[in-house]
């Protein structure tokens, strides 16, 4: 296969995006930590986060080296599974949790570095934060290009020839999205339940009982509580969005693969195109990184503003250059398909901005929770609830509007519903996606910034900084809610795209599996009776010959059981919070009740029993919900077939969707609810109004760090799972 000079500029772009991370780590180690005392916290902070990574990674390694030999089993004893897979899962795995890693480690380096530089200026503390959240966006796009990169020219260079070579390539490669989406669904969840179950156990007894500040050195869960949002927002949502983004361009390059089957140099052009739009994000992406800055004493909508000048424009260029490289790639209909990544470029900007609406306190819909808290808790909780119900309807909508007009524009606007439009139409959904993701470089950065503004704050108030200095801290905290949660909507939207992309790549593999199957002597008779020949049938003949439709009770029933998944596994995710936070509270409790001179500032809390009891509860608490994920689509493709696990995937996704953009927006409204009292609002801190919102908070924890941003893992690893597995399910067809 002759691989066009032009794919050398992913590899050459995942090299510069690793550098330029370096580059960007080495500019924040070299500032300075600040006093004695910052420092102290910043290394108390640092090992509890690095011992727990640790020990994620021992439990997870064991789970990845048994679906590896399963994966062999499956590939080698009974042949139902490309020999690839195996290892291409576990470099899926190794290069999300990279991601994570190096992400958390400067972010851990960081925190008190910006909590130093804002002792001279807002925009300083800007900059080091945002820069050192730009090496996790930086860390994640290189590594998934650089994995995608290898992998295809490995597989190109053992699969030659007909159509089918690039079909079997781009199928192999989404299996490493599989691994990718297993250690991304262990850190989101594990992350989840160890921050939550110190902020909560922090909170309640800290702020509410003892009516202390808000990571004040007296309350023992402070450290743990600092610790968990670099394991949770940072390690946690590096390896999410590196799943993201490697499923949304695997996806498209496999039905690019199919698309223009009757095409081979078509075909190879397809499959690079979003691999080549993905490579130009990141220079794009680097650009807009240089252009985030700010002045001193800025409003939350001016720091907006800053943040927003860098994704804007980085998201208009690439807007631009995706009508530029598809021309010179000579792509059929060019311009419909560079349409189709402006309709996801779009949907993605407008998603973030109806996010900010919705959990923003500049807006109406947080402030009016805010107000609720003149009435009680109970009020607070109901608003916000209902807030996060309703800021559900426009990312729907707006991925609903994306995923129609992609699908038209890449077809030419056939409504014809023919095989080859299919195809194409769908290729433009996938590539929607891309276009979504293709600036993640800056776009995670926003979002990594949140937890090190975060604890930067938490780090100003243990070493008891100047009022100034907290104030400083506290604006790019707020804004670091914001920003988070605009990143947990983004993350959920490209979600939804790539997951309806990985459907058509689903009905493929069973393809393959059939193909596979039949050559060893396996023959597949339809209704009639007829033998049904799966290496000439199209798309429309699989859904005919499976009998997908919402007649079959197969497809209602899996429906049934992936809108049912998404709200299992909220409800044990949420389950497991409680648990691991009832573990904190107590002991917090205990320690104030038994260490004496805690409150007076005269006896130092045992910071590192509250890190131990998050660690033991994360570790215990993740197995159950990540392995669900993984067994539900096996099991139902066994007993239901292809029928049932396409209804299982579309329940999962549509409920998932909306479960998710609801659980994020509610608990990013109450956190930032809570911050707008503390500004001095309705009676400021210590207030009852306060002591109201701290409670409406500590409820929308889980709701956006656990439950919430875990739910667009859990469908697309399901998907991911599905094509794994197909194999497995044709056998027992």
């Amino acid at each position: 296969m002759n691989i066009p000079i032009v794919f050398w500029l992913v590899p050459i772009a995942s090299v510069v995006a690793l550098g330029m991370a370096y580059f960007f780590f080495r500019s924040m180690m070299q500032a300075d930590e600040g006093t004695p005392r910052m420092r102290t916290i910043a290394e108390h902070v640092r090992k509890g986060a690095m011992a727990y990574l640790r020990q994620q990674y021992r439990v997870v390694f064991i789970v990845f080296i048994v679906l590896a030999i399963l994966f062999a089993f499956m590939a080698y004893v009974l042949k139902v599974q490309n020999p690839w897979v195996p290892f291409a899962f576990l470099t899926g795995g190794l290069f999300s949790g990279l991601s994570g890693f190096f992400g958390m480690k400067t972010a851990t380096y960081a925190s008190g570095r910006t909590a130093n530089a804002a002792r001279q200026s807002l925009d300083k503390g800007l900059k080091i934060a945002f820069r050192s959240g730009a090496v996790m966006g930086l860390v994640v796009v290189g590594l998934g290009l650089l994995d995608i990169a290898i992998w295809f020219l490995i597989l190109s260079a053992f699969y030659q020839g007909d159509h089918m070579a690039l079909i079997t390539i781009t199928t192999t490669m989404l299996t490493f999205g599989m691994g990718a989406s297993t250690q991304a669904l262990f850190a989101r969840v594990g992350g989840g339940i160890y921050t939550k179950a110190a902020d909560v156990g922090a909170d309640l007894v800290g702020k509410v009982e003892q009516d202390i500040p808000e990571d004040d050195p007296r309350n023992p869960a402070t450290i743990a509580d600092n610790v968990g949002d670099n394991v949770g927002d940072v390690a946690g949502m590096g390896a999410d969005l590196y799943e993201s983004y490697c499923g949304s361009i695997l996806s498209t390059a496999a039905l690019g693969a199919t698309a223009f089957a009757m095409n081979v140099d078509m075909q190879l052009k397809a499959v690079i195109a979003p691999m080549i739009i993905a490579a130009v994000g990141i220079f794009l992406s680097l650009i807009g990184i240089f252009l985030v800055k700010t002045k001193e004493g800025a409003s939350m909508k001016e720091l907006l503003h800053s943040l927003g000048v860098g994704t804007n424009v980085s998201a208009v260029l690439i807007a631009i250059a995706s009508f530029v490289i598809l021309y010179l790639l000579g792509i059929e209909n060019w311009i419909g398909v560079s349409f189709s990544v402006v309709s996801g470029l779009a949907a993605g900007v407008v998603i973030g901005q109806a996010t900010e609406y919705y959990t923003s306190h500049s807006y109406k819909p947080t402030q009016s929770i805010a107000e609720a808290s003149q009435t009680g808790s109970a009020t607070v909780i109901i608003k916000g609830i209902g807030t996060g119900m309703i800021s559900t309807c426009v990312p729907v909508v707006t991925i609903a509007v994306a995923i129609m007009l992609s699908y038209l524009f890449a077809n030419g606007f056939d409504l014809s519903m023919s095989a080859a439009s299919i195809s194409k139409g769908l290729y433009g959904i996938g590539i929607a996606a891309v276009g979504m993701l293709s600036t993640l470089g800056i776009t995670l950065a926003t979002d990594a910034y949140g937890p090190i503004a975060d604890n930067a704050g938490g780090n100003a108030e243990m070493s008891e900084l100047g009022k100034e200095v907290r104030n400083r801290t506290d604006a790019l905290d707020a804004l670091g809610n914001t920003t988070a949660a605009t990143g947990k909507g983004f993350a959920i939207g490209s979600a939804a795209l790539t997951a309806l992309a990985l459907l058509a790549s689903y009905v493929e593999e069973i393809k393959i599996a059939m193909t596979r199957a039949v050559a060893e002597g396996a023959q597949f008779v339809d209704a009639a009776g007829k033998v049904f020949d799966p290496t000439t049938a199209q798309m429309p003949d699989f859904m005919e010959f499976f009998q997908v439709n919402l007649m079959n009770p197969k497809v209602i029933v899996g429906a049934f059981i992936g809108a049912m998944a998404a709200f299992l596994f909220c409800g044990l995710t949420m389950g497991a919070v409680g648990r691991a936070a009832q573990s904190m509270v107590e002991e917090v409790r205990r320690q104030f009740r038994e260490i004496k001179g805690i409150l007076e500032g005269k006896a130092t809390p045992d910071y590192g029993r509250c890190v131990e009891i998050s660690t033991r509860s994360a570790q215990r608490e993740m197995i159950v919900p990540s392995f669900l994920a993984i067994l539900i689509p096996i099991i139902v493709g066994i007993l239901l077939g292809v029928a049932g696990v396409l209804g299982l995937l579309v329940g999962g996704l549509a409920a998932g969707f909306t479960l998710a953009i609801f659980m994020a927006n509610a608990g990013g409204a109450w956190d930032n609810a809570k911050k707008m009292v503390e500004e001095g609002n309705f009676g400021g801190k210590g207030s009852d109004c306060h002591k109201a919102t701290i409670v409406g908070d500590t409820v929308g924890d889980p709701f956006k760090d656990t439950s919430g941003p875990s739910l667009n893992i859990l469908i697309k690893l399901m998907s991911m799972v599905s094509i794994v597995m197909a194999g497995l399910t044709v056998a027992f067809i």
